[in-house]
């Protein structure tokens, strides 16, 4: 079978009322109140990128039709945009030469309401390191402007290819900034990995880490499977046909999303391909498990193998109402429930939102800061050292043994403790 819903909403879920409400929701909650929808704000500048010639426009890859999004999903008032700005794609980077421990907790307002980050045992982590400006990839709805990244926020590539879908008037172009209603979703998974620790807003898990944003998003949500795969391909540093060389290529890839168009049955042997390429370059895919209270294997990529894929727990530790499940997960992280959701910042505001889209950046934050202590540990070492450093779920995660959530609850300080240790060992 298919889906009606936009993959991207079936990865996180309801929000709790606040200054600018919406809510959003997985195919177990169209049945939500409804929020009256408001005019998106004006996109922030778009950069360009002048060090690298346009290539012909790809084919554009017919696409089935679709539904509308649903009504339920409201766009988020406008508001002015923030003037953070972009790093150029081909700035040099300029990482640390050795990863520091902080030397305190972050101060960000927001900081003491993210009780994911005391779930996880950020703390220990981050007296072990601060973090190195490792490049993480953001497959999603493009990027916003948001100043928690500034100085480290990189265009990469729209891989949009149907202009009917895309929200800017064309298909695949070097504009990578969010579309449309749901452009949040990206800006809120990015943040999560890599918020300053600034004194504003939010603290990420990554402080220093370097977001590539690529947009493989429709403005409806949905993700075709040839868009997710050239984009999956490009952020590794891969060859894509029509769209321009990418000279950073990510270390670590992060897919808060699934492919649409195509049905629950297993993954796609098209994207396993592409995650077979990708992970043979080192590259770590970490993908949410999606909100259908339902087997992850059946969805692409999170049933693909070598993808870390992540269901969500609650504040209990037990796996999130929505939260899929089953043998090709991984571990898990928080992603909250409707009535006690995560928290982070905004252009647009305070958020409050829940979802394995917002389970699975924690991950994605984390292995970042393995990599920067163990740069030689390839994807499936990186997994192992997720998995077996994570806190097992004492009674389960769910009362049906069969609904496992993988090896455990992430443990930030127990893995970057093991990493430090292995590192020094080799």
């Amino acid at each position: 079978m298919t889906r009606s819903l936009p993959a991207l909403l079936l990865l996180s879920c309801t929000l709790l009322p606040f200054a600018a409400a919406q809510v959003q929701v997985s195919q177990a909650q169209v049945a939500q109140a409804k929020v009256p929808a408001a005019p998106i704000s004006q996109p922030a500048p778009k950069p360009i990128i002048s060090p690298v010639p346009k290539p012909s426009p790809a084919p554009k890859p017919a696409t089935p039709a679709i539904k509308p999004a649903l009504p339920e999903l409201a766009p988020l008032p406008a508001v002015p945009k923030a003037a953070a700005p972009l790093v150029p794609f081909s700035a040099a980077l300029t990482p640390t030469a050795t990863p520091l421990p902080l030397a305190k907790l972050p101060t960000d307002p927001l900081y003491p309401q993210q009780w994911n980050l005391n779930a996880i045992n950020m703390a220990a982590g981050w007296a072990v390191t601060g973090g190195q400006a490792i490049t993480v990839a953001v497959l999603d709805t493009g990027y916003i402007n948001d100043p928690e990244l500034a100085g480290r926020l990189v265009n990469g590539y729209d891989f949009v290819s149907d202009a009917g879908r895309s929200g800017d008037g064309d298909g695949r172009d070097y504009d990578a900034s969010g579309v449309g209603q749901f452009n949040y979703h990206g800006e809120g998974v990015a943040n999560i990995i890599a918020a300053a620790h600034d004194n504003q807003g939010m603290a990420g898990i990554n402080p220093v880490a370097r977001i590539l944003a690529v947009r493989v998003a429709g403005e409806d949500g949905l993700i075709a499977p040839q868009d997710l795969i050239d984009g999956l391909r490009w952020a590794a540093g891969l060859r894509v046909s029509g769209a321009p060389s990418n000279t950073r290529p990510a270390k670590v890839i992060n897919l808060s999303l699934y492919a649409d168009f195509i049905a629950l049955s297993g993954c796609d042997a098209r994207i396993q391909k592409a995650v077979d390429e990708v992970t043979a370059k080192g590259v770590l895919i970490v993908a949410g498990a999606a909100n259908d209270a339902a087997d992850a294997g059946g969805y692409s990529p999170a049933g693909c193998r070598g993808v870390l894929t992540v269901a969500a727990t609650n504040r209990t530790g037990r796996r999130a109402s929505y939260s899929n499940y089953g043998a090709s997960v991984a571990l898990s992280a928080p992603g909250g429930e409707p009535n006690d959701p995560l928290v982070f910042s905004s252009v647009a505001g305070e958020q409050r939102r829940n979802g394995t889209s917002f389970a699975a950046p924690q991950v994605a934050g984390v292995a970042s800061l393995v990599m920067s202590l163990n740069p030689k540990l390839t994807p499936a070492q990186i997994t192992s050292l997720l998995e077996r450093t994570a806190k097992p779920f004492a009674f389960g995660c769910d009362a049906n043994p069969a609904r496992t959530c993988g090896a455990g609850l992430l443990d930030a300080g127990a893995a970057l403790r093991a990493a430090q240790l292995e590192s020094r060992q080799r």
